[in-house]
């Protein structure tokens, strides 16, 4: 098992290598001028086309700018080595502080998330493979179907306005109290979001749990159990949903390394400063630091996820072996 985590480390180690790569050229050859631009916002009335550009030209230089994209390049790998990610454009800080500010919001949003997900699409999904083409597996699969078909940001959208308009439930949009510091203000705020979330996530993880558990389900051991007269509970528990899971993890490991690389769409509709309002942000001001310091590090957590992912599967399948 360490043999094969070291060699799953050493084999990642190229592939964050090549993801900073690509995300500094994609960032270096945007279109536009960042210094031209936001000194064009700080001070539009500036008639004197020469001092401008010397003040584009200082700002550049106190950037590093000014550099060849090469050795920008170079000295962006060196402070990489470092734990250096850069500094804000904007800001002037750690490029990570806004992820560090956004994180705990993300985190929240995502937890609440996926256990709504798992809460709904488990049952679902184990209901609808051992009720096959009943009348409620039926209604299940449509649900799941409709939840799949309807964009997030329009069932998003809808919940707000038919909440908001009706009355149902108060939305603090104003604030963002995270559940440790006001439970109640937190959970309205971020309940709509998470149910949302949750069940767009969990409706495909339905989908699948339900074809993996109809396979399951067809297998000998299986009948071997019904024949010793096993109970139900026990066979759909204990062996069947056991060894369906494995695939599901999978979806369930990525699904939560997208919520937790920040929900662009839940958090900038309902105001919640998490990791993807603020790399949005981020983009839309081009700080380019913080754009790649961001994607840098939701990548790298994706790699390693995936690595989790590969060894939970030794957990639910004893016969997986890892060399």
């Amino acid at each position: 098992m360490r043999t094969y985590i070291l060699r799953r480390v050493i084999v990642n180690i190229p592939v964050i290598w090549l993801v900073a790569t690509l995300v500094f050229f994609a960032t270096s050859v945007l279109p536009g001028d960042f210094v031209a631009q936001r000194i064009a916002a700080q001070d539009p009335t500036s008639g004197d086309p020469a001092a401008r550009q010397a003040q584009i030209d200082a700002v550049r230089k106190d950037l590093g700018l000014d550099k060849p994209v090469v050795q920008r390049y170079f000295i962006y790998l060196g402070n990489l080595l470092r734990g250096d990610f850069g500094i804000s454009y904007q800001t002037r800080e750690s490029a990570l502080e806004g992820m560090k500010e956004g994180l705990p919001y993300s985190i929240q949003l995502a937890l609440m998330s996926l256990i709504i997900g798992i809460v709904t699409s488990v049952p679902i999904g184990i209901i609808s493979a051992i009720r096959q083409d009943s009348l409620i597996d039926y209604v299940l699969r449509v649900f799941a179907i409709l939840v799949l078909a309807m964009p997030n940001f329009w069932l998003a959208t809808m919940a707000v306005l038919y909440v908001v308009r009706w009355g149902l439930w108060e939305v603090p949009i104003s604030s963002a109290p995270l559940l440790w510091e006001d439970p109640g203000a937190s959970i309205r705020l971020f309940i709509i979001p998470a149910v949302v979330g949750g069940l767009a996530s969990g409706a495909g993880v339905m989908r699948l749990l339900r074809s993996q558990m109809l396979e399951v389900l067809r297998q000998d051991y299986i009948r071997t159990a019904w024949a010793k007269g096993m109970r139900e509970r026990v066979i759909i528990i204990r062996h069947a949903l056991k060894n369906a899971l494995v695939p599901v993890v999978t979806v369930l490991g990525l699904t939560l390394a997208g919520l937790l690389s920040g929900n662009v769409v839940f958090e900038n509709i309902f105001a919640i400063p998490g990791v993807g309002r603020r790399i949005l942000a981020a983009i839309v001001a081009r700080d380019v630091p913080v754009v790649q310091a961001f994607v840098l590090v939701i990548a790298t957590f994706v790699v390693f996820v995936n690595l989790a992912i590969d060894l939970l599967y030794g957990v639910l399948d004893p016969r997986i072996r890892y060399s």
